[in-house]
């Protein structure tokens, strides 16, 4: 009968092995099937343990706080305009600074605070709003203005000289109130 081959039996070492593979199956179904049912609430919505806030959940949270008054003046003292300040204290507040705000009054800035005059350098990433950046010195003289910055832009836009202060406007506010380097300002907090 030439070179048949004789068909194996099935022996009852691999009669284990398929129930132990079935066994195994069977576990990991129940596992997924008691995750799903712990993972829904009733009424069929999933539990989400991580919320990413999103641009418009943070601005709702970020609003302006008026907590000073500035005032641009000019060389010789003369007064050129004035607006409302929100104040970035402490490592935090200057972390976050304006990012995640789709909105900014003309007559409104926020005013970062250092302990030292070092030259600074600020980015705008997460920052929906295209601003003007005003480096001031400890003596209040505007060294260094970046106009019209670029909104969510990791660029470093960086101080030519040694700065204690900066202020971010909106884009636009140093032109249309011709506010230039060698201009001053003055500030009140409340």
């Amino acid at each position: 009968m030439g070179n048949r081959r004789k068909q194996a039996q099935p022996t009852a070492t691999s009669k284990k092995g398929n129930r132990s593979a079935i066994a195994i199956v069977g576990t990991v179904v129940l596992i997924l099937v008691l995750v799903a049912i712990l993972t829904i609430q009733p009424g069929g919505k999933s539990v989400s343990t991580y919320k990413p806030r999103t641009e418009t959940s943070q601005a709702a949270v970020y609003m302006f706080k008026k907590q000073g008054e500035l005032r641009f003046l000019t060389p010789k003292q003369d007064f050129i305009a004035g607006i409302d300040i929100e104040l970035a204290q402490d490592e935090s507040q200057r972390q976050l600074g304006l990012m995640y705000r789709d909105t900014l009054a003309e007559n409104q800035g926020m005013l970062f605070l250092f302990d030292n005059e070092e030259v600074r350098a600020f980015w705008m990433k997460n920052t929906i709003l295209s601003l003007d950046m005003i480096f001031v010195n400890a003596r209040n003289e505007i060294v260094t203005v970046h106009k019209y910055t670029t909104p969510y832009s990791e660029e470093t836009y960086t101080s030519t000289k040694p700065a204690k202060y900066v202020l971010e406007v909106n884009a636009g506010y140093t032109d249309k109130r011709k506010i230039s380097v060698g201009d001053r300002v003055s500030w009140s907090r409340f």
